[in-house]
């Protein structure tokens, strides 16, 4: 009886490690499709060189500046007018949040914006504009993010309030 009991304990044991390894091998191989960033992780200057870098743009997307959205036809097609230039994007970071900004014909204006963990959003102000704002709170205070173009390129301006 006792040796029979050890094998059903070995038995058991036996399965449980090899379903658990099949388990691993499958979250190892699926996983990364599901919850992984493709690639890898970037650092900082893989982010801020693929900001900066122009993305595709999608044909007749009907975005302010596509052709479609002006009624003028395409890009080829007499009268139509280039789009405006814009700068190139760049990314900002303080203690309480980071922010993505962009230089155009019109100013500034905020991509995108995102508060570290513990903090929020205490104001916005995306534009476009001369200058543009946006502020995080939490528990080490209050951290203001102000930016504005020299030529087509963002870049923190000293706050004069």
């Amino acid at each position: 009886m006792r040796r029979r009991s050890f094998l059903a304990v070995a038995g058991w044991l036996a399965t449980a490690a090899v379903a658990t390894l099949i388990g691993v091998a499958a979250i190892r191989w699926v996983g990364e499709s599901i919850a992984g960033t493709p690639g890898g992780v970037l650092s900082q200057e893989e982010i801020e060189r693929a900001l900066a870098s122009p993305g595709p743009t999608a044909p007749g997307a009907g975005g302010p500046s596509s052709p479609s959205a002006s009624g003028t036809g395409g890009p080829s097609s007499p009268g139509a007018t280039a789009p405006a230039p814009v700068g190139a994007r760049r990314a900002f970071a303080t203690t309480g949040g980071s922010a993505v900004a962009e230089c155009g014909p019109d100013g500034v204006r905020l991509v995108s914006w995102t508060p570290a963990p513990g903090y929020r959003v205490a104001d916005a102000e995306p534009g476009p504009d001369d200058d543009v704002e946006v502020a995080f709170a939490g528990p080490s205070g209050e951290f203001e993010l102000k930016l504005r173009c020299v030529g087509l390129e963002p870049v923190a301006a000293e706050d004069d309030d």
